[in-house]
Parts: structure tokens; sequence; C-alpha cells
């Protein structure tokens, strides 16, 4: 066995579809983007990461973890050792990430939908990446770090996005199991939390609730729905959530450690059937989002760009949305949002994932059956085409 070699990124061109865009706020950048399906072929892919060498790491939420070549190659055979993943509705196999030693460790780490359907959480686990003689790929000393508690019924609200943190802990967003709503408001359990732990999914020795008996050490937040983004900003030291609501009530959060975000008590959305869920949009003790989405645009990933591809985009949340089919620009200025923009709409797809490369560009997870990965490139203005 051999970890996966590192080399200069490369990816190729399969399909090209070219699309100019004007800014829809008077003081937004005005970028135009070529998009282009690189990678076909994928069952309701949900979370993606690039290796050293360009091939593509996707999960498919049926449970099944899937290689491709830089130029969109899908490999036949998905990666083999992962643990048993619970599939039906929205549970199954969710974020996937490399370690941040990845190039010494061959380590990846992963999320997925733990147990049975009686019984099921979230689970985070990581394993070593190797790759056989014959290119086949697998995973070796696996092992679950964390699973969330208590265990509930239902396919619904697992959350699963998770991201590494600078001091090498992890923060991983959950969710309220979407019939145990009520449960969020209480930080001695998982539902409806935001949890952090160590590399290894210990418990860190700082977390905000150490030392209460009445709180579970792994919390970091609670009072959340069901997160379904979450990136860390270095230049402002600052943490970011996405919350998708009920009938509206979308959120974007700047997180606390130790913070309530209200979940249910407070929000700006009403139940499917459109029952109110609570009067209240804001109450003391309780941190209301610095943005909501009413009606809902169904928040799905999210992305920080930080690259050189979209310089006029640098510093902006990219936020991907599967009912409006769209992503969603935001640039926030301190504590308000400055500008906001539709984009890639006219792909007229559910986008569960949008992510940045190392390579400063953007990549599109669709969530269909047939879904894909879509790279997303600059375009000169100037371009006649």
């Amino acid at each position: 066995m051999k970890h996966l070699p590192a080399s200069h990124l490369l990816i190729s061109a399969t399909f090209l579809t070219m699309v100019s865009l004007s800014s829809s706020a008077e003081d937004s950048p005005q970028v135009a983007y070529d998009t282009q399906v690189l990678v076909s072929g994928l069952a309701h892919p949900w979370g993606m990461d690039i290796l050293p060498d360009g091939r593509f790491l996707v999960t498919e939420r049926e449970g099944r973890l899937r290689i491709a070549e830089s130029d969109g190659t899908l490999h036949e055979q998905p990666v083999a050792g992962l643990p048993e993943v619970w599939v039906e509705g929205q549970a199954g196999l969710f974020e996937v990430k490399l370690a941040p030693d990845y190039a010494e460790s061959g380590q990846i780490y992963w999320t997925y939908a733990c147990g049975t359907a009686n019984n099921s959480s979230t689970c985070l686990a990581r394993g070593e990446l190797t790759e056989s003689d014959d290119g086949s790929m697998s995973l070796h000393q696996v092992e679950e770090l964390f699973r969330s508690s208590p265990g509930r019924t239902g396919s619904a609200h697992y959350g699963g996005r998770f991201v590494f943190m600078p001091d090498d802990t992890i923060i991983l967003g959950l969710g309220d199991g979407f019939d145990y709503r009520e449960q969020a408001q209480k930080p001695e359990n998982h539902i409806g939390s935001v949890v952090r732990m160590q590399l290894d999914g210990s418990v860190p020795d700082d977390n905000p609730f150490i030392g209460l008996s009445q709180a579970d050490p792994y919390t970091y937040s609670y009072g959340h729905r069901n997160v379904q983004g979450i990136v860390y900003d270095p230049r402002m030291d600052r943490l970011y959530t996405n919350e998708h609501g009920p009938r509206g009530g979308d959120e974007l959060n700047i997180m606390r450690p130790g913070a309530n975000y209200g979940w249910p008590l407070i929000t700006s959305g009403v139940d499917y059937n459109y029952a109110r869920i609570t009067p209240y949009t804001e109450l003391p003790g309780m941190t209301a989002p610095i943005l909501e989405w009413t009606p809902s645009i169904a928040p799905s990933g999210m992305t920080q760009y930080q690259g050189d591809a979209f310089r006029a985009w640098r510093g902006d949340i990219f936020v991907s949305a599967l009912a409006k089919k769209k992503v969603q620009r935001v640039r926030v200025a301190g504590t308000r949002i400055s500008q906001q923009e539709d984009l890639f709409t006219e792909l007229d797809k559910r986008i569960r994932y949008v992510y940045t490369g190392n390579d400063g560009l953007l990549y599109l997870l669709t969530d269909h059956e047939d879904g894909a990965v879509i790279r997303v490139t600059p375009r000169e203005m100037n371009d006649d085409q």
C-alpha cells in the first residue's frame, strides 16, 4: 500500500457553458465566469475535497466515497473500508476532508449517519487513505471519533458539516432531528448543537461548558435547527454557520462559544403546515442571526472565498441553496451585510455544496440522482464569447 502522491493540481475541461453575470447590487463587483461540468454520474453528492495530486474525493449521500481523476473520469469502484452508513431520507454519507497533516498521515475525516432507524446519530470518523498497485483506494485504521447523543428515530436533520480550526480542534454542526426541536434548548445533549473536539475526538479542556454539571462537555453552542454550512474566517478570527430553517427563517450566524442561537424559541420561519412556531424573533440571552432568508432558500453548504482567481470576491461568503437553485454571495462588513448577489441560477440545479479549491477556483455539487461536480472559472470581461 502507498499514500496518494502529492503533485501540482491539474484539471482538464470536459464541457463548457459560457455565462456572464452582472451584480444585482449597485456597488457589487462585476464578475464574469464560465461553468464546466467536470465530474458527472454522482448520486446525490454531498461533500468533497481535492487531493494534492488533483484527484477529487466526493461523498454520495447513498453511502459511497468516490474518486475522480483530475480530468473528471470517475473511478468505477468506490473507496473500500468505510464503516456502515445508515441511509434513508436525509441520512447518509456527508462531509469529507483531508486531515490537516494529510501529507504526513494520509488520513481523511468524514461524517455520516450511523446507527439504525430507531437509534441513529451523526458520527465523525477518520482513517488512512491508501492506494493499491492496481489503482484501487481503501481506508485503513478507521476510528469512530464522535457519535452524537442521544440517538433518535427518524431520518432528518443530521447537520454533518465540520471545519478544522487553527488550534487543532474540529467544530461540527449538528441538527435537531426534526421531531426533537425542544431538545435544542438543552446543552446537556447534542441535539441542535454545535460541538467542538480535538483531532482525536477527545474533549478540549477549554470548551465553554466544561465544569457545568448539566451541560455536555462537547457542546460549543446550542439552539440550532439544522446546521448545513460552517466556515472559519482566518482574517477576522471568526466562525460562521448557516442554518436551514423551516418554511423561512434560514440563518447566517456568527458563532460565539457558549451562545444560545434560539431555536425553536426565536425564528422568522413557520412550520411546513404554516402553523406559527413562536411569536418571537429575538429574546434576551439569545443570539439572533446576522442574516435570515424568508422565504427559505434551503442553505446547504458554505465557503469563504480566499483565492486569487476571483479577486473581486475575496473574503465573501458563498452559501449554496437547494430550493432556490443558486449560490448566494454575501459580503459582511463588521457584523452587517453590505452586499448580496444570486449566482449560478442559470444552471437550474439544486446546489448541495460550494467549495473553494487550492487552485482558487469555485466548485459546486448538484443534488440530483445524476449529480455533478461543476467547476467555476473566471472569464475576462472583454471576452466576446
